[in-house]
């Protein structure tokens, strides 16, 4: 993300709740929403796209994790490009890519070109998504606006997830193309208003931004200790999460006949409490702090992954796969915002910019791992117990680098 400009350098807008003001908010978030259904608008569809196009599960998990993978791809990049060429301009030229991307994503039925358009589309959203809570940061005024604008896009990028799998439920029972091309529209109904509400950046301003673009990496933020583990929690407890969705969405449909509306239900009390929850997580850190939550979330998903590897009696859907979900669900809740504030109040400042694509990038590239190992293990070992087993040795990763933090909090606490 780019740095807070000056009040002198803010784009004038009239001070107050101005509804010019909140129209574009309702413009950025709603683009918010559609780079973060992307990641799971697809998650039910993958057993009938890969009967219908003849995949493997190697080959399909792709549609998935490839839009990870572009995500992660520019999201370093990204402060450079929108320092070069104007967030604005940057901004409305990826919103346009990204329509086109899912227009020929939806219309195709070649592997290689979906899986194409699903990248495309993961490095436009590694563009729009921190640039439009940048241009929140220059345009609203400081203060109660402000916080509640970064709020509302927050909530919105939260639910995205939600989102995504309840329209892959509804959009896969009438052609999983829908799943892809749906964007499309949205974005060029968005493009319009996003071209007249976003303000211009001042000549001088643009000019000052352009010089002091900043690097790609610091070295020293490698070795900011709680910016990696952050980094790397977020990374397992996001990776491990979709890998157990990613097989549970095959083992539902295929082995026990789940149609794909009634796989996005059952996938809902792992994605919803967090929706419900995020506007009060500030609060939650504020209060136990962000270490114990970290500890106690990466905690409750690994119990989760270790219950389904019990040999009990667990037949049907309440008593067997349920448990785990609400574990996974209360582990997000418990982590996902202390997961981002430690890894930002780690750094200066100064430093805030390079840090928080750098811990996103970690979180994406968390996913696509997880998603190719899983699929590869499941491929090459008979039954769904070798790949709940990976899922489980990373989730207990992530646990011990959960609880390092814990320790090296009480050891800064206690002091020399």
């Amino acid at each position: 993300m780019t740095r807070t400009l000056s009040h002198s350098h803010t784009p004038h807008i009239a001070p107050g709740p101005h509804p010019r003001l909140w129209v574009l908010l309702c413009v950025l978030a709603g683009n918010m929403l559609l780079d973060a259904l992307e990641v799971s608008v697809v998650l039910v569809a993958l057993p009938t796209i890969a009967d219908d196009l003849a995949l493997s599960l190697w080959d399909v998990q792709w549609v998935m994790s490839g839009f990870a993978l572009g995500f992660a791809a520019l999201l370093l990049l990204g402060p450079r490009v929108t320092a070069r060429w104007g967030r604005r301009r940057v901004y409305l030229a990826a919103l346009l890519v990204f329509a086109a991307a899912s227009l020929v994503g939806g219309l195709t039925d070649s592997a290689a070109l979906l899986i194409t358009t699903r990248v495309v589309k993961g490095v436009c959203a590694a563009l729009t998504a921190p640039t439009g809570l940048a241009i929140i940061s220059t345009t609203f005024p400081e203060g109660p606006q402000q916080r509640r604008a970064v709020s509302v896009y927050s909530l919105f990028g939260a639910a995205g997830f939600t989102a995504g799998l309840l329209l892959s439920g509804v959009l896969t029972g009438a052609d999983w193309h829908w799943t892809i091309l749906f964007p499309a529209p949205v974005a060029l109904v968005l493009l319009p208003f996003a071209a007249r509400l976003i303000p211009e950046e001042a000549k001088d301003q643009d000019a000052a931004v352009r010089r002091a673009a900043p690097p790609l990496l610091r070295a020293a933020l490698l070795c900011n200790g709680p910016l990696t583990r952050s980094a790397l929690g977020a990374a397992t407890l996001n990776g491990t999460y979709l890998g157990l969705l990613l097989l549970t969405t095959f083992v539902l449909q295929n082995e026990h006949g789940f149609t794909p509306w009634q796989t996005a239900l059952a996938f809902l009390p792992a994605c919803l409490p967090l929706a419900v929850s995020v506007l009060f997580a500030g609060r939650m850190v504020a209060r136990f702090g962000a270490p114990r939550l970290i500890a106690l979330g990466a905690l409750a998903p690994a119990l989760g992954y270790g219950f389904q590897l019990v040999p009990l009696g667990k037949d049907g859907y309440a008593t067997g796969l349920l448990p785990t979900l609400l574990l996974v669900g209360a582990g997000f809740v418990l982590a996902f915002a202390a997961l981002n504030m430690q890894a930002t109040a780690s750094v200066s400042a100064a430093d805030r910019a390079l840090a928080v694509p750098l811990y996103q990038t970690g979180v994406q590239l968390g996913a696509v791992l997880m998603l190719c190992l899983v699929a590869a293990v499941r491929e090459t070992f008979p039954g769904e117990r070798p790949a709940l087993l990976l899922i489980t040795a990373v989730g207990g990763l992530g646990l011990l680098v959960a609880v390092s933090g814990l320790r090296s909090s009480h050891s800064t606490r206690k002091g020399p």
